[in-house]
């Protein structure tokens, strides 16, 4: 049970830094898809930040994983807030396509930085066995990591910003009514750029927390397993709303984590199904849920539509 909790905490830290994300986005204007790719991107980042580090002492460690992972992710961000905020391209496509660049790209990076230390090592794995202690804390036999926190901290945050701020209020009518929002003075081009490059932020924040939940290296040509894509869900369902995506990422979170500890709970393990099957479970109920919440939806009323300045 308390391996469930700890699972279930780590992959909910997850979702929640990537859906949070996803919300400053959409609150600007923008449908970010693209948050898969982000998250592979940023954690990406943070993998070789940490084969850099060596011995490095903890809160260094801790500092430099997350400021690469971050400044990753918000430079890959980029290519969404050129596409669609500057040349007004079809923001799913352009989602899309990051998605699928990333996972190529990463993996391409990933072989060739082995190569460069190794040239008999053609391998994608990067490897942060050492350094990923920096992260954890042990009470007993749970593991808490430092990341934990910091998704507490950012949802906290988020929600301050969002409702409590000037800036927050102003992001917010880019994605209801960017013309009126214009009317007023407001820069609808720079708070959607700042909403995508959040995003970004906020995904390579998620990715770097993904790879290091329970593994000590990672395959980058796996990608995120579909993280990015449940994250989207959670943001949907928590209806763009930072405490509602808390609460739904410990939901998702809890189902995720499952699959990885089925086998010490006697109830599920006597059922015998297949590891599959839980792996599955999350994107099942995510189905289910979308289904029956979407007629209620409370997506921004803006958001996907480019911004023309000729229309006001």
């Amino acid at each position: 049970m308390l391996l469930l909790i700890q699972y279930t905490l780590m992959f909910a830290s997850v979702l929640s830094l990537v859906a949070l994300g996803g919300c400053y986005s959409e609150h600007s204007g923008v449908i970010n898809l693209g948050l898969e790719g982000i998250m592979v991107m940023g954690a990406l980042g943070g993998a070789m930040a940490m084969q850099f580090l060596g011995n490095a002492p903890a809160i260094v460690t801790i500092f430099v994983v997350m400021l690469a992972a971050v400044a990753v992710g918000m430079i890959y961000s980029c290519l969404l807030g050129f596409a669609s905020i500057q040349f007004n391209a079809d923001q799913t496509l352009v989602g899309t396509a990051m998605n699928m660049l990333a996972t190529a790209a990463a993996t391409i990076i990933a072989r060739s930085f082995n190569t460069m230390k190794d040239p008999n090592n053609v391998s994608n794995t990067l490897q942060y066995i050492k350094q990923k202690r920096a992260f954890l804390v042990y009470f007993g036999r749970f593991e808490f990591n430092w990341f934990m926190v910091v998704a507490v901290v950012l949802l906290i945050v988020g929600y301050i910003v969002l409702y409590k701020t000037r800036f927050g209020l102003r992001l917010m009518a880019c994605g209801e009514n960017p013309q009126a929002a214009d009317a007023v003075s407001i820069n609808v081009y720079k708070m959607r750029w700042a909403g995508v490059l959040i995003s970004g932020f906020l995904g390579g924040l998620g990715g770097i927390v993904y790879i290091t939940a329970g593994v000590s290296e990672w395959k980058f040509e796996v990608g995120v397993a579909g993280f990015g894509f449940l994250a989207l869900a959670v943001m949907i369902f928590g209806q763009w709303k930072p405490q509602y995506i808390a609460l739904t990422a410990l939901m998702f979170g809890f189902f995720r984590a499952l699959s990885n500890v089925y086998t010490g709970i006697p109830f599920l393990k006597a059922l015998n199904l297949d590891s599959k099957v839980y792996n599955m479970m999350p994107y099942i109920i995510s189905l289910i849920v979308l289904a029956f919440t979407s007629k209620n939806s409370a997506a921004p009323k803006a958001e996907g539509i480019p911004y023309d300045k000729s229309t006001r």
